[in-house]
Order: C-alpha cells, then sequence, then structure tokens
C-alpha cells in the first residue's frame, strides 16, 4: 500500500517551535515533508536553519510572482538550501515560469494556482470575471506548456487540474473538520486523496496544540 504523503507547513519564526515541530513529527507510517513558508524564511536564522537540515524533503513556499528576470534570479539566490520543493505563482506568466524553470535545477518548481483563502466572491472583487474552477483549468495547461513539476491546487480543484496536468498535485486547505479559519476552499485529507492529491499540506491541525497527538491523530483518521 502506497504511504500517504504530507507536507507539515512550519509556519512560525521561533526557531526553536520548528525544531520541536520537526523532533515530534518522526514517523515510518507516513511519508513527511516540511514546508517552510516565508515567515520563517525570511527571519533571522531561517536561511541557516534550512542550510544545515539534513535528510528532510524541504519545501521552500516562496510563492515568487514577479518578471522572469527577478524570478528566475531569485531561484538562483536560494539554490544553496538545496530545496526539494519551491513555488511560483502560474499567475507571473508563462515567460516568468520558464524563465524559473530553466533555472531550477534538481528543486522541483511548483506552480500555485488560486490560493485557497479565495473564492469565487474574492476573485470578482480582485477583478476577475471567470470562476475558480475555470482559472484553475487554464493555470493548469499553463504549467503543462512550462513543464513544472508540480501543481498547488485546492483538494476541490484536484480532478479538474487532473484532466491535463499529469505530475505531482499538492493540496493545501486541509482540514480534519468543518472549522475552516482563514481558508475557504477545504477538505478533509480522506477526501483530497480520494479526489487524487499526491501530496498533503497540513499546518495548524498538527502544529498547533499537541503535536505528536495531533499526528496520531491525522494517521488514524487516514486508515
Amino acid at each position: 500500500m502506497k504511504k500517504s504523503k504530507i507536507f507539515i507547513a512550519c509556519d512560525s519564526k521561533n526557531l526553536s517551535r520548528i525544531k520541536e515541530i520537526i523532533a515530534k513529527t518522526q514517523t515510518s507510517k507516513i511519508k513527511i515533508g516540511y514546508k517552510f513558508g516565508l515567515e520563517f524564511l525570511n527571519s533571522k536564522k531561517g536561511r541557516d536553519f534550512i542550510l544545515n537540515l539534513k535528510n528532510k524533503i524541504t519545501f521552500g513556499d516562496y510563492k515568487l510572482a514577479d518578471i522572469p528576470n527577478t524570478c528566475a534570479s531569485a531561484i538562483k539566490a536560494v539554490n544553496d538550501l538545496k530545496f526539494d520543493y519551491l513555488t511560483i505563482h502560474i499567475s507571473s506568466g508563462l515567460e516568468a515560469l520558464k524563465a524559473a524553470k530553466k533555472v531550477s535545477g534538481k528543486t522541483k518548481l511548483i506552480g500555485v494556482t488560486i490560493l485557497t483563502s479565495l473564492d469565487n466572491k474574492s476573485l470578482k472583487e480582485i477583478g476577475f470575471s471567470k470562476k475558480v474552477e475555470k482559472i484553475v483549468l487554464q493555470q493548469a495547461r499553463l504549467a503543462k506548456k512550462a513543464k513544472l513539476d508540480a501543481i498547488v491546487c485546492s483538494a476541490k480543484e484536484v480532478k479538474i487540474v487532473k484532466k491535463v496536468f499529469k505530475k505531482e498535485i499538492i493540496t493545501p486547505g486541509i482540514r480534519f473538520n468543518a472549522k475552516s479559519n482563514d481558508q475557504k476552499r477545504v477538505l478533509t485529507p480522506k477526501e483530497a486523496y480520494k479526489n487524487g492529491s499526491d501530496w498533503l499540506v497540513i499546518g495548524r491541525p498538527i502544529t498547533k496544540g499537541n503535536i505528536s497527538n495531533n499526528l496520531k491523530n491525522l494517521i488514524s483518521h487516514l486508515n
């Protein structure tokens, strides 16, 4: 049986807390990686910590969104950190995606679709006339064209994305129950895997409170 794969979101600038999260989430029952967001990556000790973190699957969640040259230069600037995965917004455009992919080396470049904190109402406020599903489908086509290695999307859009994108699909917005916090498009871990997610990104449901117990609850939820 294939192991479930989880990226644990290390969303803190507290180095002791990050170390605790990693120490308390070692298990052979599921495959674990660690996602580091802007809060930690921009902290004083964040870069050095990543540089010295060994034998872990690492995910640099930079969500780059800029002109092609800047995106490529930013990836070159963090190549020494040897991330396994790194994110760029697909909305940066095809040329930026291609430029980033060209310099990403062994790091898998992940295209980020519409954030899971947004819904159709939010998109309308921004100025989009299309609904979430149609935009995500178009972004998946663009990711394929740019030869990206993976896509981040809501678990609710995985089936749509899989129609055009055949590589890894990573899904945030995962909750064990109906409490969604600041996320809008959410599903449970079982629902996400059923839809075809390869990796789930889970933060607060694991890292808030008793980490070891939360992880045990997740593993039992998946069985």
